[in-house]
Formats: structure tokens, sequence, C-alpha cells
């Protein structure tokens, strides 16, 4: 039996696909049932720091028998070569291991987290760092990472909405593929790729109350519509692996869920790689109350096609007693095992099991003057100005004295340069604020630094008067501000999203003084600060900016970075707005006027956000007119070509983020009041205009309708061009049948 999983991608140059089936088919002929259920179990190595369900007691002793397939968490490169030795030299079969680590924003090079790095709005970049985190990571012999996250997020409490890309589905698809391809490369059996795994399948970030962990509730249009669509993306692309999520989608949890795992990604998606569990998650559904104890587990699991336990201890306890008993078919294990060895077989390690275990490797790949300047480049671009009123910014070289307070501005610890699941990151690596001034600004720029604001934003009245006392002694302050990086990641929810301690009083008291202040913001979320926009002269969101981060800030700081990053997930203004996001349906009651008594409204707050989804400011400013199209009457086989022109009406070069937006008016099911649908970037000189060009086709046009096809529908439709989600120019345009 021939086990056909569908065709290469461009991920196997090495081998045909059909040679790929032979290759896996021929070595599912040798193995014993155990053999096989030890493919589909992974293990923690002891360099694993999260809490193991179960302890192995021998893991060596597991890998000569054959029991294990893969490892996640192991360290050294030789802890790897010796776990790789007992597979190929001692066990039967002489499978080779796959190990994986949580590879998400750069390995030894640390590039900003993925919500920050999604401010740039260019995919070219996103695909590069993965590219680097790839090599860097291979070079320590590392085959697979648990990365992109995939996740639409559009609730700021959740901890881990800076591992994705914000709230927008088009714009978290296109990432997802170009993550796959950064991770993947070309050929994964070169030794500088990866293997990559899209995660959460499905629809995590929607945890109640932005909790880790919690439950999910969703329709299924809203998951095909908003969930899906990043998923779908990466496997159009290629992924090689796809990791369950810790929820339940209709009361079931993810792992035992057929129609998530079976139905949609394998049966419609044609997925051809693995799915592998969250740490544990296999064996929790029993805490879900979805299965009494391992054996019903494995039983579930296995049937709705999740094919490798991380670190749940179910299949490799269970899974053969259920075959040998009759309960499950072994074409099932077959299925699981044959999709792993299938990567294995891609990834070239059983033509050599050490292609990735070359120390040379190391010192020529990882931190090199090239993946630093990357770090730099994308750091600089994923910045966010929010205020700069009197252009406070950009700062003088020369012949000032600046006073820069916080421990942020120069923090090696609470990983608040790197950022949270910075993979081998080093805080001593970290160029910081205060170095970056140094290295940036003329040496004729004094600097009077005071740490001031302790970790968490502890200020003490002693180090508030500090702070005034050296605000007054400067030209301008700069403010270090915001969250430390230990404040975001998996399992940092937050249920206050404001600036953690009591760091508003130091900022207020800094403020008062009549200095020119610019805040320099460090976040893992978007945060509530309307109080810091009304009373700031100066705002520029630095998310957590990695290795570079130091270098990056300086460079906007002084100018030689005019600041284009916007914003990838809204700000709201105060709490009782979350979840709050752009593309969100009209109501039968819409707000049209600020004193209309019967519309959708708070009593004490306005609806609107502080800064809404694709803000961000420049130090020069944009002009859009003349938006048209090329046709006010289409069918569904026309390119629709909308045109607008964008003038830089300020004193200085810079670059905008021109983005598109649409409407479909009237549908069989509502549809959200904007969509976008188009993102370029224009860099224009003081004084230039250009006209750019947006396509709109079809496949723009379609939505989950309420037959549940996927399809547009005739009916006249808005177009919205803008620097932000509030695009003020808009035309319009009728499909028709063709």
């Amino acid at each position: 039996m021939l086990i056909a999983l569908g065709g290469c991608h461009a991920f196997c140059q090495k081998y045909t696909e059909k040679q790929l089936s032979m290759k896996v088919d021929s070595v599912l002929k040798l193995m014993t049932l155990e053999e096989k259920v030890g493919q589909i179990n992974q293990l923690a190595g002891d360099f694993s720091t999260g809490a193991q369900v179960e302890k192995v007691k021998n893991l060596e002793e597991e890998i000569r028998k054959g029991r294990v397939g893969s490892f996640l968490n192991i360290g050294s490169l030789e802890e790897k070569i010796k776990v790789q030795k007992i597979a190929i030299e001692q066990s039967r079969l002489k499978i080779p291991l796959i190990i994986a680590f949580d590879v998400i924003h750069g390995f030894e090079t640390t590039f900003p987290f993925p919500l920050a790095e999604a401010s740039c709005f260019d995919e070219l970049l996103a695909e590069k760092s993965a590219r680097v985190a790839a090599t860097e990571s291979a070079a320590w012999g590392f085959h697979w990472t648990f990365a992109p996250m995939v996740d639409v997020s559009r609730d700021p409490r959740w901890g881990r909405v800076m591992e994705g890309a914000g709230e927008d589905t088009w714009w978290n698809s296109k990432i997802a593929a170009a993550k796959v391809r950064g991770f993947q490369g070309d050929d994964l059996s070169k030794d500088n790729t990866i293997a990559a795994c899209a995660k959460h399948f499905a629809a995590y970030a929607l945890v109640e109350a932005g909790r880790e962990y919690s439950n999910v509730d969703v329709s299924e249009l809203l998951m095909r519509e908003i969930y899906f669509p990043p998923f779908k993306a990466a496997v159009d692309a290629g992924v090689a692996t796809i990791m369950n999520s810790f929820t339940v989608y209709n009361r079931i949890p993810a792992s035992c869920n057929n129609f998530l795992v079976k139905q949609v990604l394998k049966e419609e998606w044609g997925f051809k790689g693995y799915t592998i569990s969250d740490w544990g998650s296999l064996w929790e559904i029993i805490n879900h109350g979805a299965a009494k104890d391992k054996v019903e587990a494995a039983f579930r699991c296995i049937n709705a096609k999740s094919d490798m336990d991380m670190e749940g201890h179910v299949y490799s306890a269970e899974l053969a007693n259920l075959v040998k008993n009759g309960k499950v078919k072994e074409s099932l294990v077959d299925e699981a095992v044959g999709r792993v060895l299938r990567i294995k077989f891609m990834l070239g390690l059983f033509d050599d099991p050490y292609r990735y275990f070359n120390p040379k490797r190391i010192e020529e790949r990882c931190k090199t003057k090239e993946s630093r300047l990357l770090a730099r480049e994308i750091a600089k671009k994923s910045f966010v100005l929010l205020k700069n009123i009197e252009n406070v910014l950009p700062l003088a070289k020369t012949g000032k004295t600046l006073a820069l307070i916080g421990q942020l501005a120069n923090s090696r610890t609470n990983n608040d340069y790197i950022g949270n699941w910075a993979a081998w990151g080093k805080p001593a690596d970290v160029v910081t604020l205060l170095d970056g001034i140094k290295n940036v600004a003329d040496k004729s720029i004094k600097v009077l630094y005071t740490e001031s604001i302790k970790p968490h934003g502890i200020c003490t009245l002693e180090s508030i008067q500090e702070a005034v006392k050296t605000a007054q002694a400067s030209d301008v302050v700069i403010l270090a501000i915001g969250e430390n990086g230990s404040l975001g990641g998996e399992n940092q929810s937050r249920t206050n999203i404001e600036l953690p301690g009591n760091q508003k009083e130091l900022i207020n008291a800094v403020i008062a003084t009549g200095k020119p202040v610019v805040c320099v913001l460090f976040a893992n979320r978007p945060l509530i600060i309307e109080w810091l926009e009304k009373t700031s002269a100066s705002i520029l969101l630095v998310w957590h900016p990695g290795t570079e981060g130091g270098n990056a800030i300086a460079d906007v700081l002084f100018g030689d970075y005019n600041p284009s990053g916007k914003l990838p997930m809204t700000f709201p203004r105060n709490l009782g707005q979350v979840p709050l996001y752009y593309n969100y349906l009209n109501t039968g009651k819409p707000l049209l006027t600020k004193n209309q008594q019967w519309g959708t409204k708070y009593v004490d707050s306005p609806n609107d956000p502080l800064y809404p989804f694709g803000f961000g400011l420049s130090y020069t400013s944009f002009q859009y007119s003349d938006l048209k199209l090329n046709k006010t009457k289409v069918n569904k086989t026309d390119k629709i070509e909308v045109t607008v022109k964008i003038k830089n009406t300020g004193k200085l070069t810079g670059t905008e983020t021109a983005q598109l937006y649409i409407r479909d008016l009237f549908g069989s099911v509502c549809r959200p009041v904007k969509e976008l649908r188009g993102i370029q970037k224009v860099n224009l000189q003081a004084g230039e205009e250009k006209q750019i060009t947006f396509v709109l086709t079809n496949e723009d046009l379609k939505f989950w309708t309420a037959d549940m096809k996927f399809e547009s529908e005739a009916g006249d439709f808005k177009v919205f061009v803008g620097t932000n989600s509030d695009a003020p120019l808009e035309t319009n345009f009728e499909l028709v049948d063709n």
C-alpha cells in the first residue's frame, strides 16, 4: 500500500512525490506497531523549562526501543548529536529523530516580535527575518519550529497577541505565507531550512475574557471567514506541520475535533504535512470532559486524525493496545506515521541524520553583520509614531542635553528588548536605547540618564523627584515607558492594560516641568493610553524591538529614518471597548451622530478607538486625492483598477503605507463595514506626488454566503483608500452576474 500524501509544493526538490511515497511505504512495512506509535510520540529533552505532564525515566532507552519520533527543547549541539546517534546506531530501524524548538522571531539574532514586525506592513521583510531565523536555528541543529502563529487577535488582554500579525485576516494570511516561505526556503533538504508549523488551529485568540487556555465559542461562518484563512494560506504555501489549539470548537477540543482536523484541514484543504498537539493537549481533553481517561483520549484523537502527540503520553500509553484490541484501525496509525516520515525524508534526515550538526556553521551563520543590519532595518520600520505635535521629533543630533529616564532605556533584563519567545537571543547582545543614542548622536550631545522607573512601572517618591530634577537640567526629555517584555507571551494575559505600576505619576510630574517630552513606548500589545495622548507632545511606539532595538530607536529619534510603521491592531480608549476592531458588522441602529439617542453607544465613552487599525504618523505629511476606478460596473471576470494620487505635503522625504478597503453593502449575510484588500508602500520626496494603482479581482469580493458557499454576490460595493482604516476617500462600483 502506497501512502500517497499529495504534492511536495516547492519544498522537495530531491524526490518526486512517487519516490517519497515509495520510501515512506518501504519504511512502514518494516515497522512494528510499537515502533509506529513511537514515531508519533514527541518528548521534551532535559533542557525543557516547561512542566512535563509525565517524566520519562530513561529517555535514552525509549530512543533505543523506537518509542520516540521527535524531541523538542534539546539545548546543546552535543546533546542533539547524542540522541540522534542513539536513534541511528542503537535502534532497530535507525529512523532519525526530528528535533524542534520555538523559533518565533529570530534565534540568536532577535527581531521585533511578530506583532511589531507586522507594523512594517512588508511581506518581504517578514520572509527575510524568518529566513535568518531558520538559518541560525538550523546551524544549532534544529529541524523544525513551532511558528508562525497565525491566530487573528482582536483582544489585547490576551498575552499572545504579540506572537501574531494582529486583527486583520487578510494581512495575517499574507504574513502566514511569507513566514512559511522564509522558514522552509525553496527546498527543505537544504541544511539552512527548517520545517514550519502554523498554529493554533483554530480560533485560539478568541479565548473568553482574553484569558489564556479559556473557552471559545464561535460560529462556523465566523471561523471560515475570519480565523481559517491564515491557516489556509499557510497550507497553500506548503507548510510542513500544523499545531492544534488548546481550546474547543462546538464544545469539542481541537485535538479530537473531526471537523477541524479531519474534514477541513485534511479533506477540504488537502493538507499534506502532519498535525501536532500543543503541549499535553491530547491528555488535556480529559480535563475538558471529552474523555474519561487516556484510552478514550487516544481513541478520539487518532480517529480525528491528529498525528503527533507532544508531551501528552497518550498515544505512547494506549494506542498500540487499542489497535490490538480491534478498536482502532492500524491504517489510521499508518497514515499519521507516514506523514511524519514524509517530512523527515523531505528534510534529508534519512540521507544524512547528522546533516544539521556541523559546529562550524554556528560561527559562520549566526549573529552575522548582515543579520544584525536586517534586525535594525525591521525594528525601525516597525515603530509607529502615534503623536508628534510642534515637531518635537526628530531631535537635533548636536549641542543638546537630553534627559533619558526609565529602566527600559538601558535594560538587559525581563526580555525588555528581545521580547518574549526570544529563543536563544541573549540580553548581553542587546543594543539599548542609551547605547543607541551614543552610537547615533554627535558626541556633543550630553545624556543625563536616570533609571527612576523600576521594572513593572514601580516609581517611588524619591525616583519621581530624581526624574524631575534630571528633566529640569535638560533641553529635551526622553521617557522610556511601558510594559516589560515579561508581560507578554503565553499565559501573560492582563485585565488592566494600562501602563503597569505608577508610571503615570512620574510621567505627569516630568511633563509638568514644561520641557519637551518624547515618550518612547515599549509594549507587548495595544495599551490604554488616552491620558498620555492628551498630555504628551510626542509618542513613539517601539514594541519590544529586538537585538538592534536601541540603534533603531535612535535612528528614528534623530531623524536618520522617518517612521513609517502602522498599527496592526486597534488601540482602544478604555478597557470597556474591548474587543475593538475595525472590520466590525454594522447594527440595525448604527451611531451616525454624536447626539443620536437610539444608536449603539456608550454613555461614558465615544465608540471610536484612540488609534484606528492602520494608524501611524510620519515626520512629514501626505495628502490623498483623485480616487478613480477604471470601471463602475463590473462582472466576475473583470479586474478593477483603483487609482489614487498621493502627495508629500511636508518638508521631509517619507514613506507612506497606502491602504485600500472595500465594503459589500448588501449580502445574503451581513458584511463588515470595511475589509482590508490592498497595501502599497510609497516613498515620496518633499513636494512629490505619485499616482498608484491597486487591482481588485473577484477573489477579493468573495465571502461565505448564507448557503455556506465561498463566492461573491452581485450588488453594490464601496472602495476606500487612505492612510488608515478611517480612509476618507471613497467611491462605488456595482458587481453584476456574468
